[in-house]
């Protein structure tokens, strides 16, 4: 299972936009943070998160275009999370 990023919809359908995070990773990170076992209901919670993370990351990404800037900084971010 893997958890895509961003979905943009071009007339009747929809691209997947931006990476990918395979389920194993999200379980990975999680695991270096402290728990040793992860459900697998738990790990899909996680991913539901990871999906707001590339939501936060379109944004700052478009707030980063704006400012006429290529790298996106940490106003960024902050502004974006402010926004969803």
């Amino acid at each position: 299972m893997r958890v895509f990023l961003s979905i943009e919809n071009h007339g009747n359908h929809k691209v997947e936009k931006g990476a990918d995070l395979p389920i194993a990773a999200i379980v990975r990170i999680a695991k270096k943070n402290g728990p040793t076992r992860i459900g697998s209901d738990g790990a899909a919670a996680f991913a539901k998160y990871a999906e707001d993370i590339g939501r936060l990351a379109t944004e700052a990404n478009r707030l980063t275009i704006h400012a006429g800037r290529k790298t996106i900084r940490e106003v960024d971010v902050n502004l974006a999370a402010l926004s969803l």
